[in-house]
């Protein structure tokens, strides 16, 4: 059953710093690992990628604020000939021995977070009440979960005694010689035109808490360039990958659009 959720082939990612090994020491204790930081700057795939380096299988959940705990531990489903259990994402990672990845978990109800916390102390248990079954975790399990701090609030946090129940690593858009080489090497675009793509990254980024919500992620320019190398041309490529899905307002599309066309000139 593990098979199923094994990553065939290895992910690209590149190590910005020392995230690697850290996270395999963390994996070795089967300690629970928070990700922090913005949208598309590579959380999910770093834990891709470490999913695939430690051999071990993957189940990930997008949570979201409609998310029960019984969409994560199971559920009874009714069939013609009676009920019958359903284990739920977290309830199979527990089971198998996977790493159970949930992206977001600030998106879900805090009611439903509460399901975790047997799983990240010394308990490494999980609890189904509706069936009356203890599972204790398989020693390989471990569980990520994932957020971005920029969207907190005081709906939309974890609680302190969640947080204290992980080891914590931040993320951040990689400086622009690495992102220019990630670009280049995710996509094929030749390395002057993904700078040039980087550098109207870092325009936007700047915008951020200035009319912008959040800057152009990784991903977007991701997004771009692989419609540059397609044929596409580089102003359509980065008003439709980079401008038009961040903003609606107009001076803010201006700006950027300005120095797309000033950087591709």
């Amino acid at each position: 059953m593990t098979t199923d959720y094994r990553i065939q082939r290895e992910p690209f990612y590149q190590p910005q710093h020392n995230e690697v090994a850290l996270y395999e020491a963390a994996y070795r204790n089967r300690l629970p690992v928070m990700l922090k930081g913005p949208t598309g700057c590579g959380k999910s795939r770093f834990v891709e990628y470490m999913a695939w380096r430690l051999g071990k299988p993957l189940i990930t959940v997008a949570c979201n604020e409609d998310m029960t705990a019984s969409d994560l531990v199971g559920r009874y489903l009714l069939e013609a000939n009676g009920t019958r259990w359903l284990d739920g994402p977290l309830t199979t990672a527990a089971r198998i021995g996977a790493i159970c990845y949930l992206d977001e978990i600030v998106e879900a109800r805090q009611d439903t977070t509460v399901v975790i916390h047997p799983l990240t102390d010394h308990r490494r248990t999980l609890p189904l009440d509706k069936k009356g079954e203890l599972i204790e975790a398989h020693p390989d399990f471990q569980l990520v979960i994932s957020y971005n701090p920029g969207y907190q609030s005081l709906m939309k946090d974890l609680k302190q005694s969640t947080k204290q129940r992980f080891t914590a690593f931040d993320f951040d858009y990689p400086p622009p010689e690495l992102e220019t080489a990630i670009l280049a090497r995710e996509t094929g675009l030749d390395e002057a035109s993904a700078g040039r793509l980087v550098k109207i990254g870092q325009t936007a980024r700047a915008l951020k808490g200035h009319g912008l919500d959040e800057g152009i992620s990784t991903r977007l320019l991701v997004y771009a360039a692989t419609l540059i190398k397609d044929g596409v041309a580089p102003v359509d490529a980065c008003r439709m990958a980079l401008v038009r899905p961040i903003t609606d307002d107009a001076d803010i599309r201006e700006t950027l659009d300005h120095a797309i066309e000033a950087v591709f000139a």
